[in-house]
């Protein structure tokens, strides 16, 4: 475990005090506005830097152990002296600066993020950001990620998102496939198509809404893959019918490339959000970042077009 800084003691001491004052960590993590993953890091911390166990858990509480009692004395100390000094702001703190670990999905970096970034860096240079990319949800906590990206409305109680925008996805398949399979005319025709099928998301099973109604359509073929990008090369190929998301199909879709199939279902829309771990230990790069991806989610050409394709 690395070792902590001053700042972080004082926060792992913050921490350890809203814990023994409250009786769990799930209440410290809603008191501070953190996340149940990075009190428990906190924790961890204070116990490392005292040398010693300092609570004893049972399933409904944590109460403190002999040197908990003590390292709960100090942690107050320590907290009233840091409160007792007077506040000073030097010109230009509130600049963002420093390096922020964001990790994304393949498609959703190559082709929305990238440009994004791009944009915040040209605002701010005294940012940098390195990219993670990773198909599955990585452990923030564990990865030291600052910010996930991520399509899904699968959201970890345990952790901190702010929905960004909303996500519109399409059916489709090559010009050759439809020509040698025919066009599916209604949503279960699905069932009996080589559908191609992501491994995270939707793999045995397609929603759609239509006509106010939400339909659940079995899929299934004979290739599947944990990367959207994967199986939209495989579906230019002829490969099968693939849902993707509609930032990526659709310059494909305006060169006749793809075609657009089920136009009057709507395949179910997901949420873009941003997962962090702690409200109260944000930098200002952190939140200047998340409230601008949340203004460039909002323009309604993030994808290219705001409204559903239509073949």
């Amino acid at each position: 475990m690395r070792s902590i800084t001053a700042m972080d003691r004082l926060t792992a001491a913050e921490v350890f005090v809203s814990i023994a004052s409250r009786g769990s960590l799930t209440g410290a993590a809603d008191a501070l506005g953190m996340s149940r993953p990075m009190v428990s890091r906190y924790l961890a911390e204070m116990e490392q830097w005292a040398g010693a166990r300092l609570l004893h858990r049972t399933t409904r509480r944590v109460s403190l152990t002999p040197a908990g009692e003590e390292a709960l004395a100090r942690c107050q100390r320590l907290l009233e002296v840091a409160t007792s000094m007077p506040a000073t702001s030097a010109a230009g703190e509130d600049v963002p600066r420093g390096l922020l670990r964001i990790a994304s999905s393949q498609s959703l970096a190559q082709e929305v993020l990238a440009t994004a970034v791009a944009d915040y860096l040209r605002r701010w240079p005294q940012v940098a950001i390195d990219l993670h990319i990773d198909a599955r949800a990585v452990n923030l906590v564990e990865d030291r990620i600052d910010l996930a990206i991520r399509i899904t409305d699968d959201i970890d109680p345990n952790l901190i998102a702010r929905r960004l925008g909303q996500c519109e996805s399409v059916v489709c398949a090559s010009p050759a496939w439809v020509a040698a399979h025919g066009m599916p005319q209604r949503a279960e025709d699905l069932a009996i198509h080589n559908c191609l099928t992501y491994s995270y998301f939707g793999k045995s099973l397609w929603e759609f809404d239509h006509a106010g109604q939400r339909i659940a359509v079995p899929v299934g073929g004979n290739l599947s893959a944990n990367e959207t990008h994967v199986l939209l090369a495989a579906a230019l190929q002829g490969a099968g019918i693939v849902q993707q998301p509609q930032y990526s199909v659709a310059p494909l879709i305006a060169q006749g490339r793809l075609v657009v199939l089920l136009p009057d279902y709507r395949p179910r829309a997901m949420g873009v959000h941003g997962i962090y771990t702690s409200r109260r230990q944000m930098s200002t790069a952190l939140r200047t970042l998340i409230d601008f991806l949340a203004e460039w989610f909002a323009r309604p050409d993030w994808w290219i077009s705001g409204e559903p394709l239509s073949g």
